[in-house]
């Protein structure tokens, strides 16, 4: 009986800080076929988070290369329209997680994070380009 009420207990306190967030902007994490539909929708900005040479060995169609890594990541998407959607992805999901975690922190309202990265999209038969 205890273990039950300290599990709800922790669901509850979860739930309230989750809610609770002060920007009110929250991170969706998507999987392939999910993260392909929503950026099908010509509004969501595709943003692309790897190292400048990972870009240009092969990104989705129509991303912008917003490097995680650069020392400049938050100056960056600081010069962004918070109010706008985006999509963020990188080689496995770590970097675009913590990228996406970061811009709700900073006040985006509207972020979706391939879960799986590029791996996980190539993996499912879908294309990158280069330039």
């Amino acid at each position: 009986m205890k273990k039950i009420k300290l599990i709800s207990v922790l669901l509850v306190s979860v739930v309230t800080l989750t809610a609770c967030g002060g920007s009110g902007g929250k991170v969706s994490n998507l999987n392939v076929s999910e993260f392909a539909t929503k950026i099908a929708d010509s509004s969501v900005t595709l943003v692309d988070v790897r190292t400048p040479g990972e870009f240009m060995s092969g990104h989705i169609t129509g991303a912008t290369n917003i490097d995680f890594e650069s020392g400049t990541f938050e100056a960056d998407i600081q010069k962004l329209d918070k109010s706008k959607s985006y999509a963020v992805y990188c080689r496995s999901g770590n970097r675009s997680g913590q990228a996406t975690a970061l811009m709700v922190k900073d006040g985006f309202k509207v972020v979706f994070n391939l879960n799986g990265g590029v791996i996980d999209w190539t993996g499912a038969g879908q294309a990158l380009v280069t330039n």
